[in-house]
């Protein structure tokens, strides 16, 4: 099943609605809901957020299924990292609910009835707006798309091989065996 979408005429009407489970997205005047998450969905999103927090914090953070509101695209992505200096706070200096902008890195995982087209769409439209990486991560084919703002799109699918991340992020280091060896349970 692919995401059907639904037509919203505004952002700001768009915003106003309920929230949705699982979310809803808007791109362009239109709403798509997001699929449900299943298993190998849920175990890379759960161990890969947890393996970018414990390697960057304090200086970014990983966040899962955080809306994240800039130029006519409200987008939740799988995981948004943020290096910590862009993390909206509060006045109490708190971590904000609202995150008016773009992510620093994104990743989404794929699932079975998503669209790859709607989410690479996402990702290049979130490096225009200054997200330095995108990971499109398949599970079927156990390859991870890398997107970035100047090079073409790299394809990491060898066992082997590690896994570019964004200059902030050096500290973490992730193969493609060890990303898809987490779908076998220890």
């Amino acid at each position: 099943m692919v995401q059907t979408p639904v037509k919203i005429f505004t952002l700001q009407e768009f915003l106003e609605l309920p929230e949705t489970k699982p979310a809803s997205e808007y791109d362009q005047g239109y709403s798509y809901q997001k699929p449900m998450p299943q298993g190998e969905h849920s175990v890379i999103q759960s161990e890969l957020v947890a393996a970018l927090n414990t390697a960057l914090k304090p200086s970014a953070r990983a966040f899962t299924e955080l809306r994240c509101i800039f130029g006519e695209q409200v987008i939740v992505p799988d995981l948004a990292v943020f290096i910590q200096e862009r993390i909206p706070l509060t006045q109490t200096g708190r971590i904000a609910n609202r995150f008016e902008l773009a992510p620093d890195w994104l990743i989404e995982i794929l699932s079975p009835q998503q669209s790859q087209t709607r989410l690479t769409k996402k990702i290049v439209t979130s490096l225009a707006y200054g997200t330095q990486m995108g990971w499109l991560i398949d599970p079927q084919e156990q390859a991870v798309l890398v997107y970035t703002p100047d090079p073409p799109i790299q394809v990491i699918d060898r066992p082997a091989d590690y896994l570019p991340t964004p200059t902030f992020a050096q500290n973490f280091v992730l193969s493609i065996e060890t990303l898809f060896a987490w779908l076998t349970p220890s």
